[in-house]
């Protein structure tokens, strides 16, 4: 991008909440089920039906506020947001505009090689979600009609408002990621891009750099219901570089709707963009205003479980890796597998070192998570403790941990059935040493004379006659031994 232009960005992140039943109607919210199959009058938006709010739905929002370090208003309304779409049964959308839920919070990103960065966030407010449009074709510019399923409709959604103070889409990436991370260990939502349950509007502006005046009065390109956190850093990036062309060839930017096509990378005009005053918005006329207890919103600030930035202090004094702490961090399964495990291990590096290669390859391969990880914190325990009484070593562990995947059997079971223990006797370790010597004099020689990769090579004759059992360690310091006390047989 030219250098005569910054980039501004904020992100409007919709947050479907995980109840039982849709904001204003006992609908179950539950994902999968057949089209159309979970509908009321009060969702479809028939004549004379009255909502009547979810408090499950206010609970978890307010959480959510919280835990973004926002304020939360005793007092908000809903309000009519009035549009025609097909998936919009009554024509309009309960929201809240003036008087939303919670406002002025905040998340800390990490970018690469620079300090910690504030990101605010504007307003988070209560809604309730559209229905869905399946459309007939590989791709919506292919499609040859659409079909409506309105199970979505009336899902309860928190939408988080940012401020403009992105300037890259790596700072895009990293907010979206840390947010995900805190609304993750409050269990509010599925979170799962891939079913809608969490979606990203990016909006993206170009400001000549000196640049004064408001931020508000530059044109914004919206970039809508991006499906994954890589396509939204994907999408900002060719926004970004598309606005900037277009600038430098002295063209206006359009205040404009787009959409983004993950298979070509590239965004495209969908419609002009709206303003607040197209949606004519005005107080929802059968719902009272929301009125929350002080004393209920800090019983729900105390019940709040520890959340990313303090789980990253806690792991850091404990020396983990700054890489393995922000893997550990922004995967709560992985979090709650390591604070499972780590009370009956002493050496939190290793552990972490084993979840974050072997145990995350086997899962990998399997295509499964922490969560369901058919080797349990306690069995891992137990493997790694054979590792530091020396009755396995690395590449035995290794092998032990293989098949208790393949089984969900004990380390020890395992070891037991494979003849897998480590040899420790130096007495029968020394009949091999001897043997090894005598048959490789001409090895022990270039040791004495100083070629010390020798001393490697007579190692690795006594780990192979041992078939990998023989403590390595232990058979080091015994060859040198034995060469030293000159207790060898010339060949």
């Amino acid at each position: 991008m030219s250098a005569a232009f910054d980039v501004i960005i904020g992100l409007e992140v919709h947050v479907e909440l995980k109840t039982a039943s849709k904001l204003f109607c006992g609908c179950s919210t539950a994902f999968g089920s057949a089209p159309n199959s979970q509908t009321c009058p009060v969702c479809l938006g028939m004549p004379g039906v009255l909502p009547v709010l979810n408090r499950e739905a206010v609970r978890l929002a307010v959480r959510s506020a919280l835990a973004l370090n926002c304020t939360v208003r005793p007092y908000s309304k809903f309000d009519r947001k009035q549009y025609f779409y097909p998936d919009l049964p009554k024509a309009y959308q309960i929201s809240q505009y003036d008087l939303p839920l919670a406002e002025y919070g905040w998340v800390n990103i990490r970018p690469s090689g620079q300090d910690v960065k504030r990101v605010g966030i504007r307003r988070i407010h209560l809604e309730e979600d559209a229905g869905k449009l399946n459309h007939l074709g590989q791709r919506l510019g292919d499609a040859v009609g659409s079909l409506v399923d309105l199970n979505r409709a009336g899902v309860p959604l928190i939408e988080i408002v940012s401020e403009p103070d992105m300037r890259s889409a790596e700072e895009a990436r990293l907010y979206l990621t840390e947010l995900r991370a805190v609304l993750s260990y409050l269990d509010v939502s599925d979170l799962r891009m891939e079913e809608g349950s969490l979606r990203c509007d990016a909006n993206v502006s170009l400001r000549p750099r000196g640049y004064t005046g408001s931020l508000e009065e530059l044109p914004r390109v919206e970039i809508k219901n991006v499906n994954s956190i890589r396509n939204v850093q994907r999408g900002i990036e060719y926004e970004i570089a598309r606005q900037a062309e277009l600038l430098s060839r002295g063209e206006r930017i359009v205040r404009e709707t787009r959409g983004f096509d993950d298979v070509s990378g590239r965004t495209y005009s969908q419609r002009s963009k709206e303003e607040a005053h197209d949606y004519r918005y005005f107080p929802e006329p059968d719902l009272p205003p929301l009125v929350l207890q002080s004393e209920w919103i800090e019983k729900e600030r105390a019940a709040l479980p520890p959340l990313p930035d303090a789980i990253r202090q806690d792991l850091i004094a404990r020396g983990i890796p700054d890489k393995d702490v922000e893997v550990l961090v922004l995967d709560r399964e992985a979090y709650q597998y390591w604070k499972e495990a780590s009370p009956a291990f002493s050496d939190d590096r290793l552990l972490v070192n084993w979840m974050l290669s072997d145990v995350s390859r086997l899962l990998n391969a399997q295509g499964r998570t922490f969560g369901d990880c058919p080797v349990r914190p306690r069995q891992l325990v137990e493997l790694l403790t054979l590792i530091q009484e020396g009755t396995l070593s690395g590449r035995m562990a290794k092998e032990v941990l293989d098949a208790m995947f393949e089984t969900g059997q004990d380390a020890k079971t395992v070891v037991k059935q494979k003849g897998l223990s480590q040899i420790t006797d130096e007495s029968a370790l020394m009949q091999v040493v001897q043997r090894v010597l005598e048959a490789h004099a001409h090895v022990v020689e270039d040791y004495l004379s100083g070629k010390d990769k020798a001393l490697a090579y007579l190692v690795g004759q006594v780990m192979k006659e041992t078939r990998g059992q023989a403590k390595p360690d232990l058979v080091n310091r015994l060859l040198k031994e034995a060469i030293r006390g000159g207790q060898t047989v010339s060949g």
